[in-house]
């Protein structure tokens, strides 16, 4: 009498690894919901995302962008790029040059807002400071000393050109702004600035001709001056307490302006008998606390060797007001733009990864779960080796998209280290060479090779497809000592403008899945109407995100499974939220 084979195949559940990149535990030991590898992935608090891409919205850049710099005020917002010889309005899809005559693209910036008006200085420890002040940017001088005017002379295209004589060697250098005024014709006065033409001559453009040359000469002022120290040797900038803060390049010295001031004497205060392992200044920044009796800023110092040393405070020239609150020791830090304010709390980049200086300062090296890299400890440390040299890492934060952004300059490009803010779940992306990272309003930039790339406004990289790779953890599924023949996976997706290619693979045991899997994807024309856009009666308006569920067949024998997906696509919104699974069951061998 023939037996009917019992049926044997098993089927599982697991939803996407929402719980982000793991590159901390083994693979034995990690969580379901995990992933070995998340690239071009997004992990959210409910499903797992394809990152979106992005445009180029200002081009005609010679070189690479080192430097995003957004003015804000409250005539508006600008956004400024910098090579390592120009600064480009990068405002419009078609960027000009606002200031040339610099050496350094490299610049860190701030903003002041006082009684004249709202200035955006920036340094880079090689150039003068710079200062845009809502309509051009200018050089710092070295002096506020004006000479004695000799003569003013029009001259040029159209008489538009001045040419102003001093007495005296004037020590004014090209782009330094000045203020001309009481000269007749008053043609020639206004604030202005110069192309130097010799040690006693200067010339700016006038906006109109005057009918002569100057009868009445008239006197000048410098607009722009830094003294006490050249601000050549400023490697950042801070606003602290309506005062700026600068760190002088290879120092323990800091220098500070008078309050409300973009002008003057800067003075200084050493820290080289603070710090006990030496090293010079980073960085500085500002730390928001509660004491307990209301919210109040300290003043942050962080050395090259990992020290922390930390003020309270407005006035440094005033012992009774300005004390030190304590020194800590924390992972070694190794660029300029190692701080970052995030929320209430400021963000340290170190070689143990990203710092939260509230929980860290007195536990950080001794418990790395503090740090906000804890599950990627690996992956940021070995980064931190291999790269710490290279120019371009920087930490910013995408609030419309509850994102962290951690660049990381690898060789020949860059990468993200990315987390989601409510899941402090990370991901990594790839395909995005940035160079520099600002936010304008509420959008994000970065710096490209050439360009300014506006971030996650669209479903493309500048046109191109997304590539994006994922594997998740490993499971059991609840049968750990049996051995499993995966037949089948079926991954729950929910998309737009269609289905990209997607190819999904099993691993078995613990083994690691290659990335070099190519699949291709030839993106068809959208045939729904874009709203606000289209023409009503002439487009079809599409609806929401339609789910998907396809089986695909994959091999694999062994305990524990993990299923790989390759994505490829374009101009499609792309959701992971869950994989079904069909496996034959076998004995314990």
């Amino acid at each position: 009498m023939a037996v009917a084979k019992k049926f044997s195949a098993l089927t599982a559940s697991l939803p996407s690894p929402i719980g982000g990149w793991n590159a901390r535990d083994s693979l034995a030991e990690m969580q379901p919901l995990d992933a070995v590898q998340m690239v071009n992935f997004f992990p959210t608090p409910t499903d797992v995302t394809m990152r979106k891409g992005y445009t180029k919205s200002s081009i005609g850049i010679s070189g690479a962008v080192n430097a995003l710099m957004s003015y804000s005020s409250p005539s508006g917002t600008k956004l400024f790029a910098s090579t390592d010889s120009i600064i480009y309005d990068a405002s419009t899809s078609t960027a000009t040059a606002s200031l040339t005559g610099i050496t350094s693209g490299k610049w860190i910036h701030s903003m002041i807002t006082t009684a004249g008006g709202s200035f955006m200085p920036a340094v880079n420890g090689v150039d003068p400071m710079v200062v845009y002040d809502g309509t051009v940017w200018s050089k710092s001088a070295t002096t506020d000393t004006a000479q004695t005017i000799s003569s003013i002379t029009r001259g040029g295209t159209g008489n538009l050109t001045a040419t102003l004589t001093t007495a005296l060697a004037h020590g004014l250098v090209t782009g330094n702004t000045v203020t001309v005024a009481g000269a007749v014709p008053a043609e020639f006065n206004g604030a202005y600035r110069i192309t130097v033409t010799g040690t006693t001559t200067f010339t700016y453009t006038m906006a109109t001709a005057p009918s002569g040359d100057a009868s009445t000469v008239g006197t000048y002022t410098v607009k722009y001056y830094i003294t006490g120290l050249n601000s050549d040797k400023f490697a950042t900038v801070n606003l602290f307490k309506e005062r700026l803060y600068f760190v002088q390049e290879d120092s323990l010295s800091f220098w500070y302006l008078p309050v409300d001031s973009i002008n003057g004497a800067v003075s200084e205060f050493p820290l080289g008998g603070i710090f006990k392992r030496g090293g010079y200044l980073q960085a500085m920044g500002t730390w928001t606390i509660d004491a307990g009796y209301g919210v109040d800023d300290l003043a942050a110092f962080i050395t090259s060797n990992g020290e922390v040393a930390v003020y309270k405070g407005s006035d440094p020239s005033d012992p009774a007001d300005w004390s030190l609150v304590g020194l800590w020791n924390i992972g070694q830090t190794f660029t300029r733009k190692c701080v970052f304010k995030f929320g209430g709390d400021m963000l340290l980049l170190t070689e143990d990864g990203l710092v939260p200086l509230s929980a860290g300062l007195q536990s950080t090296r001794l418990d790395p779960r503090v740090n906000l890299t804890d599950k990627i400890f690996y992956a940021i440390s070995q980064a931190a080796s291999a790269y710490g040299n290279n120019y371009g890492w920087q930490m910013n934060y995408f609030a419309k998209q509850n994102m962290l952004i951690l660049n990381v300059p690898v060789t020949g490009g860059s990468e993200q280290y990315v987390m989601h803010n409510i899941t402090k779940s990370w991901a990594r992306f790839t395909n995005i060479n940035a160079n520099c990272w600002e936010m304008s309003g509420e959008d994000m930039y970065f710096g490209g090779n050439g360009f300014v790339g506006k971030f996650y406004d669209t479903y493309a990289d500048a046109g191109t497809n997304i590539r994006a790779f994922t594997q998740q953890a490993y499971s059991y599924f609840d049968r750990r000592g049996q051995l499993k023949r995966f037949t089948l996976v079926r991954p729950i997706l929910q998309t737009d403008n269609g289905v990209p290619n997607v190819l999904c693979g099993i691993s078995v045991d613990f083994d690691t899945v290659d990335l070099t899997t190519q699949i291709s994807f030839n993106p068809a024309i959208d045939p729904t109407g874009i709203w606000d856009v289209d023409t009503w009666d002439n487009a079809n308006f599409g609806g929401g995100l339609v789910t998907t569920k396809i089986w695909q067949g994959v091999t694999g024998v062994g305990y524990a499974g993990s299923i790989s997906m390759n994505v490829v696509s374009q101009g499609i919104e792309f959701h992971w939220a869950s994989t079904d699974y069909v496996m034959e069951s076998g004995g314990v061998l």
